[in-house]
């Protein structure tokens, strides 16, 4: 297959505008394109289709779609193959962090839990998008590897539940347990405090009694990890607070109590790229508006950068962390809050612009497309230049123009633009760089379709 019919037939199989017909005679394909499998809202023909596809690989797919609905790829869990069977087990791989994914029914994954092969039972384990129901009903399968895993939903356990976790025969599943009773157990902390796999995690979680914390103060252990517990001792906080370890004071500096004064007389350095995740009384709280109003209002960078990981920021919060101008928290406003201004947006994308963050701040929903065309459209960088096809105002002859840019996103960008004239479309079609982004466009003609998946030998 040419190269050039191959990338057209990606764009078709993306084209939101693919008729029933087509898209199944894309799907009967023995290598049907994973961008078909993974459309949004497949019709029962073609699920069905995928279903029964005799390419495990397109089932596996199918088993990974994040756009599928969950009670789709459910019908998955009695596919004869352990790979299709682990994929559906495991769920989507997320690169998106807007991207949402509903789990599968709980009914769904107590059978792949008690699937025959291992590699599915380890997928279902591993995966991110398991329902909290359902983690906290694996506390008394048994499967010690289930129980352990259980142990993430402690807060929501039942007591009696608790105590047999803790009491477990299996000694990591009791590892883990004791890891999260000991924030309100000093006896069990203080067991802990013995094993050096379990001291450094308990020491910054754990409740301590006051000769404990004395004691790993003297003997400097772990005092990144002690200097966040919170239940350490004014006085020792003190103590912390002028470590001659650096990051001693800048964990000293991140804890609740502190007033700002307090905080801020701090002797601590923040790395331009630090993100803030050491603060986690924050990162527990992003759904809390008192924490994000103490965090997001505090001159320390790093409880501001915590912060704007929230999507939850009232109105008044969001538009304060605006205008901090930091890097960091506006690359996080612009991946994490629906709502953010259209001039931080701007600034990530100038700033970042073929990055990640970049991408992010592009496609969020409040990217300004108004008025880029006349701001854009002679810009001497390509990547401004593309950006002027996303105002609704840009004319047909400004995308023609721009489609035959020196630029390749730029160009890329017009051909996939419904407004692209259909002559120079078609010509776009087989122009190897441009032929997946007019495959894409809504505006392609079915017939033109039909003769991508001719040219790619598609059967009919």
């Amino acid at each position: 297959m040419v190269a050039f019919h191959a990338s057209a037939l990606d764009g078709v199989a993306r084209n939101p505008s693919l008729p029933t017909p087509l898209l199944l005679r894309l799907l009967a394909g023995y290598r049907p394109s994973r961008d078909a499998l993974r459309r949004a809202g497949l019709p029962e023909p073609a699920v069905v289709v995928i279903l029964t596809h005799p390419n495990p690989g397109a089932r596996i797919d199918f088993a990974m779609s994040a756009r599928a609905e969950p009670a789709q790829r459910a019908r998955l869990a009695d596919d004869p193959s352990p790979k299709v069977r682990a994929a559906l087990a495991y769920g989507p791989e997320l690169y998106d962090p807007r991207t949402k994914v509903a789990p599968l029914p709980d009914a769904v994954c107590v059978r792949l839990l008690d699937d025959p092969a291992p590699s599915v039972r380890a997928a279902l384990l591993d995966s991110p998008h398991l329902a909290p129901s359902f983690v906290a009903s694996m506390a008394t399968h048994h499967s010690s590897a289930a129980r352990q895993e259980a142990v993430r939903a402690w807060e929501i356990l039942p007591p009696g539940e608790r105590l047999a976790l803790l009491a477990d025969p299996d000694p990591e599943v009791r590892r883990a347990a004791v890891l999260w009773e000991c924030r309100r157990d000093a006896r069990v902390t203080a067991e802990l405090l013995r094993d050096p796999k379990s001291a450094a995690e308990a020491l910054r979680r754990g409740l301590l009694v006051r000769a404990d914390a004395e004691r790993c103060v003297a003997e400097r252990t772990h005092l990144a990890a002690l200097a966040e517990n919170p239940s350490l001792p004014a006085d020792l906080v003190e103590r912390l607070a002028v470590d001659p370890d650096e990051a001693v004071r800048l964990a000293v500096s991140l804890r609740p109590e502190l007033d700002e004064t307090r905080r801020m007389a701090i002797d601590f350095t923040v790395g331009d790229f630090d993100r803030g995740d050491g603060a986690q009384w924050v990162r527990d709280g992003l759904a809390d508006h008192e924490v994000l109003r103490r965090a997001a209002a505090s001159a320390h960078p790093l409880l501001r950068r915590a912060a704007a990981q929230s999507p939850h920021l009232p109105p008044d919060l969001l538009r304060l962390l605006a205008r901090v101008e930091d890097p960091v928290v506006e690359n996080r406003l612009g991946i994490h809050h629906p709502d953010t201004p259209e001039e931080v947006l701007m600034r990530v994308y100038a700033r970042l612009g073929g990055t990640f963050s970049a991408w992010m701040a592009e496609t969020h929903p409040r990217f300004p497309r108004e008025g880029l065309a006349a701001r854009y459209a002679d810009h001497p960088d390509g990547n401004y230049r593309r950006l002027a096809v996303r105002d609704p105002a840009a004319t047909p002859a400004l995308i023609e123009r721009l489609s035959h840019d020196p630029e390749v996103w730029t160009r890329q960008a017009a051909a996939g633009d419904p407004r692209l004239p259909l002559h120079r479309l078609r010509e776009a079609l087989h122009v190897p760089e441009l032929a997946s982004s007019a495959g894409a466009n809504p505006a392609l003609p079915e017939d033109e379709m039909a003769a991508v998946l001719d040219r790619a030998g598609v059967p009919a």
